[in-house]
């Protein structure tokens, strides 16, 4: 699987550089989230901006990625993604779980909100 990560303060962004995200690859995202989460990342931005067509297990490898961050109280984007993929999203009823915002720029900011958000709250 070819990606580049981001390490930043208080996210990481995960940028996935392959066309399709299928059934041979959705592994090796979730293991990446896995370790990116044991790192101590609780917020992270997944940029799909190359990727056209996702399947049923790339969905399930998002899911964890959003599982994992929402138990360390963090939050999880997704970004770039094209029509195909938001229709996927939609006909499997995940709009409302996932967070998905336009761009890399805009997730960064979403994220920091929540961040600040959590810090006054505390």
């Amino acid at each position: 699987m070819k990606f580049q990560v981001d390490k930043r303060d208080r996210l990481v962004i995960l940028k996935l550089n392959e066309e399709k995200l299928l059934s041979n690859l959705a592994p090796h995202l979730k293991s990446e989230l896995v370790i990116l989460s044991n790192e101590g990342f609780r917020n992270i931005v997944l940029d799909l901006s190359d990727v056209q067509y996702v399947d049923s297990s790339g969905l399930s490898a998002l899911l964890v990625g959003n599982r994992l961050c929402k138990e360390q109280g963090g939050i999880f984007v997704l970004t770039g993604i094209n029509a195909h993929i938001q229709k996927l999203i939609k006909i499997s009823q995940l709009e409302p779980i996932l967070n998905i915002v336009p761009t890399i720029n805009e997730s960064v900011d979403f994220v920091m909100m929540e961040e600040l958000d959590k810090d006054l709250r505390s």
